[in-house]
């Protein structure tokens, strides 16, 4: 709270959001729940201002809804434009796959090899925090090899729609072994730089993930 009290103006802003996009996240503020601003500002010492201007920002990432009658709710989305939101996602990460083999460096490739065992070791540890991060630090990191902005950019907003969900869902798997196997699949397509394999399997992986959320059944990516 007291690092947060201290930053300068557009790095107050930047802290707070990315405080209330944690607690959104990982499910400590509900859908539906509503984030009262004299509250909020008591708790992390700051004034209204910055905290609204984070709240828009969570508006804009679609996981905040701002109201004039009840002012900022934590958003409740439902499984259909969850599926939707999904299924782009998926389009996304197989088209980046494409263009990151394509100019991916040895350095790149033994990177994602690092992240890999680095999550394999969670895995085995049954970290599930430690797995999940480094779960998307491997997914984020194969869309920001492929160099397009605009797939970047696109995956990112709707990264940050999807990553309660995904979160949640990692918790409360009862799958994480295929998961994990998915996962040597897409490291297997990658170190040999089979661009539409890699996709393939990635398309096969979040497909596979987000339709079964959106059924209702328990999953992880």
């Amino acid at each position: 709270m007291q690092d947060i009290a201290q930053s300068n103006h557009a790095g107050l802003v930047e802290k707070v959001a990315n405080y209330l996009r944690e607690h959104i996240v990982m499910d400590h503020f509900q859908p539906g729940q509503r984030l009262p601003e004299r509250t909020l500002a008591v708790e992390l010492q700051v004034s209204r201002t910055p905290l609204r201007e984070a709240l828009k920002i969570l508006a804009t990432e679609g996981l905040v809804v701002i109201s004039p009658n009840r002012g900022a709710v934590v958003a409740d989305v439902s499984a259909a434009d969850m599926k939707e939101k999904a299924y782009v996602l998926s389009v996304l990460e197989q088209a980046a796959a494409e263009l990151t083999c394509a100019l991916a460096s040895d350095d790149d490739i033994a990177e994602f090899q690092a992240l890999h065992y680095e999550m394999k070791a969670a895995f085995l540890r049954r970290d599930r925090q430690n797995y999940f991060r480094l779960n998307q630090d491997i997914h984020n990191r194969i869309v920001a090899l492929s160099g397009n902005t605009t797939l970047i950019d696109m995956h990112a907003t709707l990264s940050r729609q999807l990553y309660r969900v995904r979160y949640l869902s990692n918790q409360k798997n009862e799958k994480w072994a295929t998961a994990m196997e998915e996962h040597e699949a897409i490291l297997a397509a990658l170190e040999a730089r089979d661009g539409v394999r890699v996709g393939r399997e990635l398309r096969n992986h979040l497909g596979k993930t987000w339709i079964k959320y959106a059924n209702g059944e328990p999953v992880v990516s």
